[in-house]
């Protein structure tokens, strides 16, 4: 038998606690949370019983060193029992009373799990709809124990005696009175009944102030108001403190009935919480496999490596945590318990608050945060020294006490150091610095974007800039780009980037896997066949996709006399289609950039003679059938395909972001001001933001998702950040697929002249929806943000009472900016709603519709909204070309994105759409209603800034005319191909431009 000393022990589960309940507090069980549960309360049963096994019983403190223990039940039972004489007719009903008690502490294990079980749904109906669930309420379970505690133990005990006052302590009468008050004041708060009431109290006050902070980021992920989810998640909630005192409660009457003596010796109480833990595993196990075997068939992650390792882990630390309160709770009570953990989370918790806000976005004013963490401190602090002043503490754990006041006045200090540093107001506008930063950071993009003015300098940069040689023919792209005034001549690093992994594969195995990808329909992949310097579409492509190869062969045409015989692979979908893993594509990358630069000396200049034999015959176009994709649509891909396309560090793949009530801090300060992004790059960066897997519809559910997990040579239009597809210009543009093309009919005015709204009328084509998906969808979310967001708050940087120069977030109801700031906003889904399986009439009733309009009608409109659809937007080129100023959105890759600044040429909104109405706020100007005039009086708060946003306008316009032309993309497309005919001949590593 190994006896653990009480000091000991009491000093590692203060330490778990502290970990756990702050790591568990913000990552626990948010994936598969009823398989987790289970796994977790098995772990701990078994852990519990082990350790009952291999440790001594529970320490019990004498009556006389330990006063007043919270919920002493043992101790009184036992007293009760000792003083009861045997007798020998005490026998006969011995036997009887034993296998009563035996039964009892049965029942009671029996009742606690019960509880127990129904909390673990109660916590999974909130996990599986977080999105409609309101604060919690655990703020208020210390307070809700107190009084119990109260009740049933404090109320009882004897008062505390009175010392005498010592009158020889001043002559002064006000001294006396003032020492009496604080003697009084200090017996009230630390030495009467309820001391403890008046401890929880504060903790609960403390919780509640904090719970505000809240409000300013709420997500704009949808909880319909249709549903009826939110008055039932609330209800859940409350519901869930109540079974959560309760559950409190029974375990340390569990507790106390343990430890009373049964059959001549005490039962151990880590077994009754270890059987009260497998009582509910078992449960809920059962329940496990019976919807298992209702849902045969679907994939529920539960089998998935990262999952269990996870899982693993959060076990291992809840089973930390019960047996770091197994271990307190004997000399410190449940009350005692839930206080400590009360502190713990609620200091850490708002630490971490003030730690993520040290910006005036989210608004948390420096007064209710110092309210809320004075309240918070002060209840613990209370407890701690109420133990002492009522002699309820152990001689043994004095020091213990000491280091933990200690302990909780250094977390109250750094606390004070990140209230005091806190920002509730900005001096300037974000948007106007992120505008005069934009010109500067383009201009320096644009002089080495072109510093070439001959063939040699175009040379000599691009051996500086790629570390090798031009392709053959560069000296002819070069002629093409100048001849058609390109104003980019070095800055290629899209396609440099996109090419350099196919340097680790051979020429004839990219040339292999090209008739692979294109001789099999399933791949839906179209080829364009090069021979002779003429661009031949392969036969037998989709009728509804061939458009886009002939659009592809179509901007060929211009330069394919300069190309060497290739055969091309292009996707015919909508989204990316290769996602090979960031350890593999290092890998590559690495390989590729070792290569050595060849010498002048041993350079050819021209591609091999016999490069029309290398390529196979790519028709018919069904003569394979080997594939490297599999059919993932209609799924969630962002944990299997997206993820890992990120380093093994990055928080995509080490984080999961549960909460989708509220934004995402730390995903969002990377690349934001506040609200506002910094540039496109940063914010479709999807490695820092794992929070993305619920708020887009291609991670959520994309309608067509037929993926490689391995090197392919797939060219597409548009990928998402970390995919290896091959970008090149979309026909989409090249063939005017969506043209801005006024007319008399649909004129385009200038920007002062268009009407002063924010217009989007689209379809719901992003990604499909079977069970709730669009929920999370941006189009979706839009439509909801702007039209129905009833039931969730916003924040808007507006400027403050005392002037225009100063600004702070205003965070207000969320229909609050159209009806209050007269924002004016025409935003709607278009008729009808497409891919939503069962969900068409949910998202009928809670989002509505409109007629399609004609495309031209958006030029009456000062902002254009724009965003992702199944794939990238076909409508930002023409907006751009428009005198309307664009608000862009999404996280597809598309080549000219180098070539565009964000503030500059166009306005950036972050996927989240948190920044929406501030930014909207900013250009369009707000006013609001005169308080006490009933004729609609309304007074200016903000002018808006329209020689801003007519200037990013103009800008846009002017620029879209000189870089993203059609011949712009013509240059763009034949150096790319260029370059892949390298790439794909048998001697790249010799071949080379050169003067």
């Amino acid at each position: 038998m190994i006896r653990l000393s009480a000091e000991t022990g009491l000093k590692a589960s203060v330490g778990g606690a502290y970990v756990t309940n702050k790591w568990c507090s913000q990552k626990l069980f948010k994936d598969q949370p009823l398989h987790s549960l289970i796994f977790a309360c098995l772990l701990s049963g078994i852990s519990l019983l082990l350790l009952s096994r291999f440790s001594s019983s529970a320490p019990r403190i004498s009556l006389a060193t330990h006063k007043y223990s919270a919920i002493p039940l043992a101790e009184r039972i036992d007293a009760t029992l000792a003083e009861i004489p045997p007798s020998s007719s005490s026998f006969t009903g011995e036997s009887l009373a034993i296998n009563s008690s035996r039964r009892a502490w049965w029942i009671n294990i029996g009742i606690v799990s019960l509880l127990a079980c129904v909390r673990v749904e109660l916590y999974r109906q909130v996990t599986v709809k977080i999105e409609c669930a309101p604060a919690g309420y655990t703020y208020a379970i210390p307070f809700l124990v107190s009084i119990y505690d109260y009740w049933r133990n404090q109320r009882s005990r004897p008062a505390p005696q009175r010392q005498d006052e010592d009158t020889d302590l001043s002559s002064n009468a006000r001294i006396r009175k003032f020492m009496t008050a604080v003697r009084r004041l200090y017996g009230f708060l630390c030495q009467s009944h309820i001391r403890y009431v008046i401890s929880a109290a504060f903790l609960m006050i403390g919780g509640y102030l904090a719970t505000e902070f809240q409000e300013g980021i709420q997500s704009t992920y949808i909880c319909p108001i249709t549903s009826g989810q939110y008055l039932q998640l609330r209800f859940v909630r409350i519901f869930s403190v109540v079974l959560d005192t309760l559950v409190l409660i029974a375990i340390g009457e569990l507790f106390g009935d343990a430890a009373r003596p049964r059959e001549g010796r005490r039962r151990h109480p880590l077994v009754a919480w270890g059987y009260a833990f497998l009582g509910v595993t078992a449960f809920w196990t059962l329940i496990a496999i019976i919807l298992a075997i209702r849902s045969r068939g679907q994939s529920n992650g539960f089998v998935d490596a990262h999952y269990l390792r996870s899982a693993f882990n959060q076990g291992l630390l809840v089973t930390l945590l019960v047996i770091a309160a197994s271990q307190m709770i004997p000399f410190y009570g449940v009350i005692g318990v839930t206080i400590l953990a009360g502190f713990v989370f609620g200091c850490f918790s708002l630490s971490s608050t003030l730690f993520n806000g040290q910006e005036p976005f989210p608004l948390i004013f420096p007064s209710h945060a110092f309210f809320s963490l004075f309240a918070t401190y002060l209840g613990g602090m209370l407890f701690l020294c109420s133990r002492m002043a009522s002699e309820e503490e152990p001689s043994f754990l004095y020091g213990a006490n000491i280091v933990m006041r200690t302990s909780f006045s250094v977390l109250f200090g750094i606390g004070l150091i990140l209230v005091a540093n806190q920002p509730a107001e900005a001096n300037l506008h974000s948007i106007s610095l992120l505008i005069h930063l934009a010109r500067p950071q383009h201009d320096t993009w644009l002089s080495q974007a072109k510093s070439s003015n001959s063939i040699a300098d175009a040379v000599a940069n691009y051996r500086k800039r790629y570390k090798q040689h031009p392709p053959p023919g560069f000296d002819k792209w070069y002629d093409y780009a100048a001849s058609r005034s390109s104003v980019v001549i070095d800055d290629f690093d899209q396609i440099h980037a996109d090419l350099l992994p196919f340097r680790a594969f051979s020429p004839g195995r990219i040339r292999e896997l090209t008739h692979e990808l294109a001789t099999n329909p399933f791949n839906d992949i179209g080829a364009i066949s090069i021979r002779n310097g003429t661009a031949r579409v392969q036969e037998g492509i989709k009728p509804t996709h061939a458009w886009m190869v002939q659009g592809a062969a179509k901007m060929i045409e211009n330069f394919a006399q300069h190309l060497p015989d290739m055969d091309l692979a292009f996707n015919l979908n909508d989204e990316p289609r290769v996602a090979v893993p960031w350890e593999m594509t290092s890998v590559m990358s690495n390989q590729a950039k070792s290569h050595r630069l060849a010498s002048d000396n041993s350079l050819a200049s021209e591609w091999s003679v016999d490069r029309d034999s290398q390529w196979a015959a790519i028709e018919p176009a069904d003569q394979t059938t080997t594939t490297v994709f599999t059919d993932s649509s209609f799924r969630r891909i962002f944990d299997r395909y997206v993820s890992v396309l990120c380093p093994p560090s990055s928080k995509a793949r080490s984080q999961r972001i549960w909460d989708r009530r509220h934004i995402c801090l730390s995903c969002i300060r990377p690349h934001s001001m506040g609200q506002f992004p910094l540039d496109w790059n940063s914010m479709t960066d999807i490695c820092h933001q794992p929070d993305l897997g619920s708020l887009h519809g291609f991670f959520i559910s994309p309608a067509s998702f037929k993926v490689a997990q391995e090197l392919t040579p797939v060219f597409s239009q548009s990928k998402v950040s970390g995919f290896n597809d091959i970008l090149f210009p979309s026909p989409w543009n090249y063939v005017d697929k969506v043209k801005y093309d006024p007319s008399e009919k649909h004129p385009d005015p200038n920007y002062l002249e268009k009407d002063n709204t924010l217009f989007w009328i689209g379809s719901t084509s992003e990604g499909a929806s079977r069970a709730g998906e669009w929920k999370g969808i941006p189009r979706q979310r839009f439509a909801h943000l702007i039209n129905n967001n009833t039931l969730n708050h916003v924040s808007v940087l507006l400027p403050i009472d005392r002037g225009n120069e100063t600004f702070q977030y205003r965070i207000m109801d969320g229909s609050s900016p159209s009806k209050y700031l007269g924002l004016n906003t025409t935003v709607h889904i278009a008729d009808p709603i497409v891919r939503c399986g069962m969900d068409c009439n949910a998202q009928k009733k809670e989002l509505g519709m409109t007629s399609k309009v004609d495309f031209q009608s958006h030029w009456q409109y000062r902002y254009l909204f724009d965003l992702d659809g199944a794939g990238f937007s076909g409508r930002f080129l023409p907006f751009l070309q428009s005198h309307s100023l664009p608000f862009k959105t999404g996280l597809f890759r598309q080549w000219f994105d180098s070539r565009v600044t964000p503030w500059l040429h166009y306005v950036p909104v972050d996927i989240r759409l948190h920044g929406v109405w501030s930014t909207l706020a900013y250009f369009a100007g707000v006013d609001v209603p005169v308080i006490g005039h009933a004729d609609g009086q309304r007074k200016t708060v903000m002018e808006g800034h329209d020689l801003r946003g007519e200037w990013i306008a103009k800008q846009g316009r002017q620029w879209a005319e000189a870089a993203l032309r059609k011949e712009d993309m013509e240059i763009y497309f034949f150096r790319l191909l260029l370059e892949w005919g390298r790439l794909t001949d048998d001697q790249r590593d010799t071949l080379g431009f050169k003067l």
